[in-house]
């Protein structure tokens, strides 16, 4: 300041400071540096060379830093939000929360990574992620998990298969036929194959897919049958394939959000937070 005004005096009113404080800053500065910063010869006072040099050298650092607070509100109020989700929920569950939220708030970029449901836990614990969307929580301490919705399995089929057409009352019944199935690590894969290994039954899956839209249209085309989340079900599908409730056989589960406890979540994350509770919530209580 005093460089740019070309007077301590001056240099002190404008910091609303004692002159004497901004002469004794710039003593000490000049004794750290072991040189003289300022010619007080002449008036106005003028840099030496090597004032000049750190002039240069710190107007930058100065400028950028009296610019920070501008800055990180920004980026406060830009995001990026950071979502980690399941493969079955990205194209279905959460893109029924971004067309909401993107009108909503235009200026907010949106990150979406996919990953299983145990590798989102890790991003979030990582901090790889601001926020988890997944279909099943196991509960752990270091998290906070808020229910948002519910959802069950169904046998997905081609539309003339004989399952289509008879009741659906065991497991031994679909595992007779060839499975079409998400990717190992992938929650209802692990559930089903879990209830055909404990009750003994015999099963071949002939294809593993990382996507549940992959998976329908494999079966339409008659290569197998599938299981997985009434989520991943559209409208549309039920003039392709045969959609029958397996609730009576696997269980009913919630899913929700998950984020890491203590972490503090900025306002762009809080704001889908809030859209997300708008579109899925079915009343369920938080879980922590």
């Amino acid at each position: 300041m005093a460089a740019r005004l070309r007077s301590i005096s001056r240099a002190a009113e404008r910091l609303g400071i004692g002159q004497p404080t901004v002469t004794t800053h710039i003593k000490k500065l000049e004794s750290e540096l072991n040189t003289v910063l300022f010619d007080r010869v002449k008036r106005p006072i003028q840099l030496t060379l090597a004032g000049r040099r750190l002039s240069e050298l710190a107007t930058p650092l100065v400028e950028g830093i009296d610019g920070l607070a501008d800055t990180t509100a920004e980026a406060e109020e830009r995001g990026p939000v950071v979502l980690a989700a399941t493969p079955d929920i990205i194209p279905h569950t959460l893109l029924r929360v971004v067309r909401v939220f993107l009108p909503r708030h235009p200026h907010i970029h949106l990150t979406i990574k996919s990953a299983t449901r145990v590798q989102v836990s890790q991003m979030i614990s990582e901090g790889e992620a601001d926020i988890g969307i997944i279909q099943h929580y196991d509960r752990d301490d270091a998290f906070a998990f808020e229910g948002l919705f519910v959802y069950e399995r169904v046998l997905i089929t081609p539309p003339e298969h004989p399952l289509a057409n008879e009741p659906v009352e065991s497991l031994e019944q679909i595992a007779r036929y060839p499975l079409i199935m998400m990717n190992e690590g992938t929650h209802t894969r692990d559930l089903l194959e879990s209830e055909l290994r404990r009750r003994g039954v015999n099963y071949e899956i002939v294809v593993d897919l990382d996507s549940m839209d992959m998976i329908k249209r494999y079966v339409a085309l008659g290569m197998g049958v599938s299981v997985g989340p009434r989520l991943a079900i559209d409208p549309e599908d039920d003039d392709a394939l045969g959609v029958i409730s397996l609730a009576h056989i696997l269980p009913v589960e919630q899913g929700g959000i998950i984020t890491l406890k203590g972490k503090r979540l900025s306002k762009p994350t809080l704001h889908f937070i809030s859209v997300m509770r708008d579109v899925l919530s079915v009343g369920a209580p938080s879980v922590v």
